[in-house]
């Protein structure tokens, strides 16, 4: 429990400095962008909405930078991330629109690249030299290639030419009575949808697990325990499934930092897919300079990152007798 304890700690530290950071970018951008983005809006906003503005960063202009700090703290803690003044909405209310979007879309191509890179990779290396190497280049060129140059090309050939995915949206917009919502039609329809997306994620981000598992295959066969397993002959699925328990380790505790890798190149997927996610939502955000639903994009994007990390910590415990024999001692 102890190691879990500074685990927790240090997320909670480095979660700190990401809203930290997160409050000082636009008071650290040249000029004032608040009085910027009020000036624009004069006119077109009532009083009560530029006082929004105004507490999205951190209380009115006249206060200090650390008032404006703990204000914007406060408001945090108690779930307000600011007003959008392009959408008239809380950016709260906004971000549960779209981020359920982007974490269906993210874990889903994150989970089945992993698992099918984990599993080739380690029959890879369990039977190295074999014709089953010829998946490597394969794999290896599609990782190669740009998440949105390989997405464009899914969508102008296998959407457009072929037409056997729909080529943008994330769902049939078009078809009467259809809203988002938890039923059948809705969640078939975004299944559908969401397919060409979610496959040039993962064949972009699966020949590095796939190479990670094999290399790690390969120095575990040669270890003394599986050596001894096959000499004693036991199933081979058993020596198998020790010697990937042990090599999986390295690709768990590599999983998160390839979270973030996978979250920036899935909003460029978005892009090109027009999919109802962050990505589209930021762009629009960057580009009316909505600096408090920019803020709040960046929060919800840091958040999903460290949880997945903590995710990662734990799931390595359980997978390694060794930390938690560590934490005994």
């Amino acid at each position: 429990m102890r190691l879990i304890g500074r685990r927790l700690a240090l997320y909670a530290l480095t979660f700190w400095v990401a809203i930290t950071v997160n409050f000082l970018l636009p008071h650290l951008m040249p000029g004032n962008p608040i009085q910027t983005m009020i000036g624009k809006l004069t006119g077109t906003v009532t009083p009560a909405e530029i006082r929004s503005i105004r507490l999205a960063f951190g209380g009115s202009l006249n206060q200090s930078l650390l008032s404006q700090y703990f204000t914007y703290i406060g408001q945090l803690a108690h779930g307000n991330l600011g007003f959008s003044f392009t959408n008239s909405k809380n950016v709260s209310s906004i971000l549960v629109q779209y981020v359920p979007w982007t974490l269906c879309l993210i874990g889903a191509a994150t989970v089945i690249s992993f698992f099918i890179g984990t599993v080739s990779g380690a029959l890879l290396g369990w039977t190295r030299g074999s014709r089953l190497d010829s998946l490597i280049p394969t794999a290896t060129f599609f990782q190669a290639t740009p998440y949105f140059f390989l997405a464009s090309v899914m969508l102008l050939f296998f959407a457009s030419k072929l037409g056997w995915f729909p080529p943008q949206d994330g769902y049939n917009i078009y078809a009467l009575n259809l809203h988002p919502g938890w039923t059948w039609e809705f969640v078939l329809s975004a299944l559908r949808y969401g397919q060409l997306p979610l496959i040039s994620i993962v064949l972009s981000s699966v020949a590095g697990w796939m190479l990670g598992m094999r290399n790690m295959m390969i120095t575990m066969v040669a270890e003394d325990f599986v050596l001894m397993s096959i000499a004693m002959g036991l199933p081979k699925r058993k020596v198998i499934w020790a010697a990937a328990r042990n090599a999986v380790l390295p690709s768990i505790a590599n999983l998160s930092l390839a979270i973030g890798l996978v979250v920036s190149g899935a909003l460029l997927v978005e892009l090109v897919f027009n999919y109802p996610g962050v990505g589209d939502l930021l762009l629009n955000a960057i580009s009316s300079e909505d600096y408090p639903l920019i803020q709040g994009i960046f929060l919800i994007i840091t958040l999903a990152v460290l949880a997945a990390n903590l995710l990662a910590d734990v799931v390595y415990l359980i997978l390694d007798p060794r930390t938690r024999t560590e934490v005994a001692l």
